[in-house]
C-alpha cells in the first residue's frame, strides 16, 4: 500500500460512523481481515479477533439505542504489547515472557479506551522490551515499512514498530505506543505518520511494563494532529477537546543550530528545508541558533543512561542467567545498567534537574523548539540485521533526537514532511513539560502548512 493510499484519519471514520455511513463491526471486520494478510503477522502479536468482534457488536447496539460514549465508540484500535490485556500474557515482544502469568487486569490505559467505546484490535510487535529505535525483532519478524518493501524492505521504526504498521496498513485507525527515548516519534517520522509524546506524567503508566520509569511515556501514532489529540484526550481521563490552531504570525519557534542537525542525510535535509520555508512563508519566526544544553548530554550520560539502570533493576531477575533468551543487542544495553552504582545514578539524576531547569530558562522566549524527528531516512533491514556495527550506528542516529524531550521530560510531537513519492521524513515541534494543549494548538497550525 503506497502512502497516498493510506485508510482514512480517525477523525474522519468516527464522523462516518456518527452519521451511519459504516458500522463498528465492518470496520472491525475489515480490520481483521487486513490483519491476518500482508505485513499483519509481523505486526501484531497477537489479533484478538473474538472480543473486538464482540466490543464491535456491542458499540452499534449502543449506537442504535443513541448511546455513544465518547468520539472513539466503534473505532478500531491497536495496542503495543507491553500494556497488560486481561487474560493475556504481557510479552514485550520477547519470548523470555512466554510462560509468564497471564495479566489478571487491563492497564489503565486499555481500561480508559475500552470505556470510550474503542474496539481493541490486538497487541503489536515491537522492538524486544522496547530498547532500540530500529524496530527489528528477531523472534516475532520485523514490519516493513510501507516505503521500500521489495526484498528485504526497510525498518519501521521502533520500538512502536507494529503500531505504526497497523495504521499504516489500515489494521487500526490508531495505535497506542510508548515513548522513552522517541519510540512513538521515529516510527511515525520513518512511516508517514504523526506521533505524538505527551509529558509523561499526564498519562498513567499502571499495567505497562516498564523500560524506564524516569523516561517512559504513553501515546498515540495515528493520521493527523486531531487524531493524537482525541486519542491522548481519552488516554489522560481528560474530556474530549477540538484543539483549534495557533495563529502562525504569533510564533516564534528555536531551530537549534546545534546536535540535532548533525548526520542528516540529503533527502531528509531537502524535506527540513522546504519545511521551514513553508512555516517561514506564513508568518512563523525562526530563530537559527545554538541551544547550548545540548552539547551537554553526551557528558552527563557518561556512565549510562536512566534507561540503562532503570531496565537492568527490572531485568536483573532474568539476566545474565537467561541471556540466552533475549535479543543480543537489547541484552547488551541492558548489561550496561549493571556497571552503574548508586552514585552515578545519584548524579544523574541531580544533573537532569538541572539541565532541565537550564533548557527551560534557555527556552523562555520561544513558544517551541523545532527540529527533524531523525536525520535520516529509513535504512533497510537486511544490513542493520547483519551488523552489529550499522544497528547501532543507525540506532544512535534515530534515537538522538526526540531522546532530548525525554530527558526534558517534556511534549513533543512528529508530523510528516515528505511529498508523495518521496522517503517519509517527520518535523518534530517540542516544548518543556506540561504544555501539551499550546503544542497541539501549534501542531495543527503548521500541520496545515506544511500539508499545503
Amino acid at each position: 500500500m503506497s502512502l497516498r493510499e493510506q485508510p482514512d484519519s480517525l477523525v474522519h471514520v468516527a464522523h462516518r460512523l456518527a452519521q451511519r455511513q459504516t458500522s463498528a463491526e465492518q470496520l472491525a471486520e475489515q480490520a481483521i481481515a487486513r490483519a491476518g494478510e500482508g505485513e499483519g503477522p509481523s505486526t501484531f502479536t497477537r489479533v484478538l479477533a473474538r472480543t473486538a468482534r464482540a466490543q464491535a457488536q456491542a458499540s452499534d447496539t449502543l449506537r442504535a439505542a443513541n448511546l455513544v460514549r465518547s468520539p472513539l465508540e466503534g473505532v478500531p484500535i491497536s495496542i503495543k504489547d507491553l500494556f497488560d490485556v486481561s487474560g493475556y500474557r504481557t510479552r514485550a515482544g520477547s519470548t523470555l515472557l512466554k510462560f509468564a502469568p497471564p495479566a489478571t487486569r487491563n492497564a489503565l490505559v486499555v481500561d480508559r479506551l475500552l470505556a470510550a467505546g474503542a474496539v481493541i484490535v490486538g497487541t503489536t510487535n515491537m522492538t524486544e522490551f522496547a530498547f532500540s529505535g530500529v524496530g527489528i525483532n528477531p523472534h516475532y519478524g520485523t514490519p516493513r515499512n510501507p516505503w521500500g518493501r521489495t526484498g528485504g524492505g526497510r525498518i519501521p521504526g521502533g520500538s512502536s514498530s507494529g503500531a505504526a504498521i497497523s495504521v499504516t496498513d489500515g489494521m487500526a485507525f490508531a495505535a497506542l505506543g510508548t515513548d522513552t527515548g522517541g519510540s512513538v516519534r521515529i516510527p511515525a517520522a520513518l512511516c508517514g505518520l504523526t506521533g505524538f509524546k505527551p509529558t509523561a506524567r499526564r498519562i498513567p503508566a499502571a499495567g505497562a511494563l516498564p523500560l524506564s520509569t524516569s523516561l517512559d511515556s504513553i501515546g498515540p501514532i495515528a493520521h493527523t494532529v486531531r487524531c493524537c489529540a482525541l486519542l491522548d484526550s481519552v488516554l489522560a481521563g481528560e474530556p474530549p477537546v477540538r484543539p483549534e490552531p495557533a495563529d502562525p504570525a504569533r510564533l516564534q519557534l528555536l531551530a537549534p543550530a546545534n546536535l540535532v542537525l548533525d548526520g542528516m542525510d540529503a533527502t531528509v535535509a531537502e524535506a527540513w528545508r522546504r519545511a521551514l520555508a513553508r512555516l517561514a512563508q506564513a508568518g512563523v519566526r525562526i530563530v537559527h541558533a545554538p541551544l547550548a544544553p545540548l552539547d551537554e548530554l553526551a557528558a552527563i550520560h557518561a556512565h549510562g543512561t536512566f534507561s540503562n539502570a532503570e531496565a537492568w533493576a527490572w531485568h536483573r531477575q532474568y539476566l545474565p542467567a537467561r541471556q540466552s533468551e533475549y535479543d543480543p543487542r537489547v541484552a547488551s544495553r541492558i548489561l550496561v545498567g549493571s556497571q552503574m552504582n548508586a552514585a552515578d545514578y545519584v548524579d544523574l539524576l541531580a544533573a537532569r534537574r538541572d539541565w532541565i531547569a537550564r533548557m527551560e530558562a534557555a527556552l523562555a522566549d520561544y513558544d517551541a523548539f523545532i527540529m527533524p524527528t531523525v536525520p535520516i531516512v529509513a535504512p533497510e533491514i537486511a544490513p542493520l540485521q547483519a551488523s552489529d556495527e550499522a544497528f547501532f550506528a543507525a540506532n544512535g542516529l534515530l534515537l538522538r533526537n526526540p531522546s532530548v524531550v525525554n530527558f526534558l521530560d517534556g511534549c513533543a510531537i512528529s508530523l510528516p514532511i515528505h511529498t508523495p513519492g518521496e522517503a517519509p521524513a517527520g518535523l518534530s515541534l517540542a516544548c518543556p513539560g506540561g504544555q501539551d494543549r499550546r503544542l497541539l494548538a501549534m501542531a495543527l497550525a503548521a500541520e496545515a502548512l506544511l500539508r499545503g
